[in-house]
Parts: C-alpha cells; structure tokens; sequence
C-alpha cells in the first residue's frame, strides 16, 4: 500500500512562526485609532523653499458635489473644512516687532491642474512662491503675500485664507472655515509664510476632507466596492474547495489543507479590508487594529503561499517525502520575507492619509521586490528539476498536472512582468497624480492575479477520490526507482518467472567467476533443455 507523507512541515513551522510575530506585534497596533480624512497637525514645523517657507497640509482626490460654490456643505457633499486650526511663533521672533506689524500666514488651496497659478517670476528669472520687491513694483502682488493668479478653469480658486500676527501677538488663529468642492480633481493644500521673523513657527489643529459618498480619499474609495466583491468571489471559491473537502475528506492531502488555509486566510484578508475601508468611510477615523489584521492576514496569506508553491514545486509530497537540509532554509526565507513585507504595507496603509505615496516607501520596496524575484528564480529552477524526474520516472498522472501548474505560473509571471512595466510607466508620467481615480486599478490588479492563479491551483489539486494519485509513494521513490535503472542495466528487458530469474542469477554469477561469456551462453542453452 503507498505511503503518504503526513504533514507538509514547512509550511505548518512557518504559520507558527507568522502568528507569533504578529501577537507580539498586536499590542502596538489594536488599542488605538489614527485620524484619517482628518488631517491633523501637531506641532508640526515649516520648510524653507525658494523665497517661502512651506508646510505640505494635505492632498486628496475629491469628488464635485453640488454646482452652487455659495452652498453650505451638507452629508451629501464635498468639501475641505479648516477646524481650529493655530499658529504660534517663538518669543524671540517679537523682539523687533512693533506694535503695528501685522505678519501673515497664508493657507492656499488649489487643484493641481492650477498649479501653475501659484508663484511667479520677474522679467522671466527665477520662480518664486512670494511676492519679491521687483514683482511689487510691476503691480503684479503684494510684497510679502504669496503669488498667485484666478483660474481660468475653476472660478473663485485657488481659495486663499489668512492668519495674522498683530504686534507682538505669539499666537494667530485661522478662521474655521468651510471650502466646498465644485470640481472633481486632485486638491493640495500648502500653508505658507514669507516673513522670516517668523522663524520656528508651529502648527496646531485639523482640517477635514470629505467626498460626497464619505471620507474615503478619492484615490480609495473605489477599493472599498472591489473589496466587497473580492470577499464575494473568496466566498464562491471557499463554497466549491469546502463541499469538495468535505465530500473527499478520507482522500485528503497535506498539500489540500495548506491549500484550505490559503483560502481561509483570503477570505478573512478580503473581509478585513472591506470592513476597514468602510468604517473609514463612515467616520473619517482609520482604526489601526483593524488596519493591521487586514495588513497581517495578507501578509500571511501571500508568504505561505509563495512558501507552498516553492515546496510543490520542489517535488515535496509528489516525487520526494522530505525537503531534507532545505527545509530550515524555505522557512528562513518565508520569515524574512514576511517582516519585510509586513514592515512595508503597514507604513503604506496604517495611518495613510494623503493620496501621495510617501518617500520611506521607496526605501521598502526594493528588500520585497528582491524577496520575491529570488522567490520566483528559485520556483522555477525547482519546477525544471522535478519536471525532468517525472519525466524519467514516466509518473504521466504527475507530469500532466505539474505541466498544468507550471504553465500558469508562467502566465502569471508573463502577466506581472508587464503589470509592473506599466505601473512604472504610470508613476513615471504621473507625477501630479492627475490620474488619481485610475490609480485603484494597480493594488486590485495584483489581488485578481493572486486570486486567478489561487483559482487555477484549487482547481488542478481540488479533493477527489482520486487524490491520493499524486502523493508521493514508496512504489514510484527515489530509491525504487534507482535500483530499477541498476538491474535493468544488467538484465534489460521482461522477466516472465520466478525460475527464469533464479536460472539467469545464477548464470550471471558463474559468467562472473569465470570471465567466460560462452559460459553464460551454455547455461541459457541447458536451461532451455531443462525447461
């Protein structure tokens, strides 16, 4: 009777390992929640840039609602709201300030095709974002007053609001203010000073941004829909791979329960998303625990299955019953590439506000992306080895379903090679986020060719009473399979019965002892004449 391998530790020491780091993990994420659509400023500093020294308050795509720029926002509508928001400068930046100085702060709004509305140039020199001594002098602004002209586009923008520094005031509010949004575009909001006396001036307070179906960003609101309809498609596929588990359950493979516990893990991946985007949606509010289970089931679920197709493709379960030495090195590698890959989606997603991909990502991609083409190199060379030994050992049932799987591992790489070809196109010319409300389609494509080839590997390793076919057995081993090739080398061909093989066992024995090849010869002969 075959033997069958019982477990697949590989995979089961790794998901150990998974849930460790992420219980440790779990404590400085789950117990709070992090401001979302709400931008919040804390203390936060100013920049020097050109002639300006510049505070980057938000960017968010957001939705037109309502045609009347004269009316009050409502449930329904989109708008960018100025709450509290307070400016302090130092004690020392009053010392020369006189009691009739008034010194400005300025809070700019502005979609980005009207960016070249903002800032200027005298006799065709150098751009600057204030007004300069020579433009004063042209009429075109006020020295001091941040450059800019009405769009010709968007009437009444960019909106412009003022805090003021009377005297030796060290603190300067920002009048609460409600901007409805009229035309749909990517807006950016920058908070501005052009006096340098005001030296080491600090930010306090929020602003709230809303599109008209909630406080999702522009950018994210229609991932909450495809999630929705991941966590549908999830549910279908779990459907069909549970009836077929539990109706084939005696016929079961190791390689089936990992491929149960991928499925589990997707559809808990697609629920956590749905449920976080919709809740940051209904309040503006991104609950991290949330947030960070979403992030770590996905996390897992794509580090076990990379870590099950390498196994799979290693011929483990199939054509050999242990990874011997490699298999400490297949969960080194899954642990690293888990916390290189947890590390990077929860800078991308917990707390995420703005619609612009922060610089510390960049810094983050490169480790993933290395992890992942070591992965696939590594898969491939695997699959070309265990290939050639189902080949040689004619397991034809075998060879027909690993072809199958290696051609859809090949699809899929073809498929992301040029996904990835075109996103580096679109970032490349997208330097603006004009495109904004195209931008979803690049994180989604990648989860419908997870899912797709998720599909395809339930579809080629689905339970059935034929299952315990492509486990690895004693009958077609290493081993057996060695000494076939050593006695056919020696006696090629059938052996019709028991006495034949005794008679030519011990004629080879004699044509051994005495080097003669008639001997062997006279032996077939007598034998013949016995029989």
């Amino acid at each position: 009777m075959a033997r069958v391998d019982p477990s697949i530790a590989a995979p089961g020491r790794l998901l150990r390992l998974l849930i460790y780091c992420g219980i440790f993990l779990l404590p400085f994420f789950s117990s709070v929640s992090v401001d979302a659509s709400v931008h919040s400023y804390v203390g936060e500093r100013f920049a020097p840039k050109g002639n300006a020294f510049v505070l980057h308050g938000g960017s968010e795509g957001l939705y037109a609602s309502l045609p009347d720029p004269n009316a009050t926002a409502g449930p329904g509508d989109a708008f960018i709201r100025f709450e509290k928001i307070t400016f302090r400068r130092p004690e020392q930046a009053t010392e020369n300030s006189k009691d009739t100085d008034n010194v400005m702060v300025q809070a700019i709004v502005f979609e980005v095709e009207d960016r070249e509305t903002i800032g200027g140039s005298a006799y065709g020199g150098q751009r600057a974002v204030c007004c300069t001594a020579d433009l004063a002098k042209l009429g075109a602004c006020t020295q001091g007053t941040v450059i800019y002209r009405p769009s010709t586009q968007n009437p009444n923008w960019p909106q412009v609001l003022v805090a003021t520094f009377s005297g030796k005031d060290l603190v300067a509010t920002l009048p609460s203010h409600s901007i409805p949004i009229t035309r749909t575009g990517m807006y950016n909001l920058y908070f501005i000073y052009c006096d340098p006396a005001l030296s080491g001036l600090a930010i306090e307070g929020k602003t709230v941004w809303k599109n008209p179906t909630g406080y999702l960003p522009g950018r994210m609101a229609p991932l909450m829909n495809f999630y929705g309809l991941m966590s549908l498609a999830f549910v279908i596929l779990g459907i069909f791979w549970f009836s077929q588990y539990v109706r084939f359950w005696k016929e079961v493979l190791p390689l089936q329960n990992c491929i149960t516990l991928v499925i589990a893990l997707g559809m808990f991946e697609m629920a956590l998303w749905y449920f976080e985007y919709a809740e940051f949606n209904e309040t503006g509010l991104r609950p991290m625990g949330i947030t960070f289970w979403a992030v770590t089931f996905g996390t897992v679920k794509r580090t076990v299955s990379r870590v099950i197709i390498l196994v799979v493709s290693m011929g483990y379960g199939v054509v050999r019953p242990t990874l011997g030495g490699l298999t400490s090195k297949v969960i080194m590698f899954g642990a690293t590439f888990f916390v290189a890959s947890e590390i990077l989606e929860l800078v991308e997603n917990v707390g995420a506000v703005s619609d612009l991909a922060g610089k510390a990502r960049l810094f983050l991609v490169l480790p993933v992306a290395l992890l992942d083409a070591f992965f696939i190199l590594w898969i491939f060379t695997s699959l070309s080895k265990t290939l050639e030994k189902l080949q040689a050992r004619r397991l034809m049932a075998k060879l027909d379903i690993y072809r199958k799987f290696t051609n859809a591992l090949g699809v899929a790489l073809v498929l992301s090679v040029c996904w990835i070809c075109y996103e580096l196109y679109f970032k490349s010319t997208d330097i603006y986020n004009e495109r904004w409300q195209n931008a979803w389609i690049i994180p989604a494509f990648w989860q419908v060719v997870s899912f797709s080839l998720l599909c395809v590997i339930a579809d080629l390793w689905a339970p059935s009473q034929n299952s315990m076919r492509y486990a690895y057995s004693d009958d077609d081993g290493t081993e057996d399979f060695d000494r076939k090739d050593s006695l056919s080398l020696i006696k090629p061909g059938p052996i019709p019965s028991k006495d034949t093989r005794s008679s030519a066992a011990s004629i080879d024995a004699r044509a051994a002892l005495t080097g003669n090849t008639s001997a062997s010869n006279n032996g077939d002969i007598e034998e013949d004449k016995r029989e």
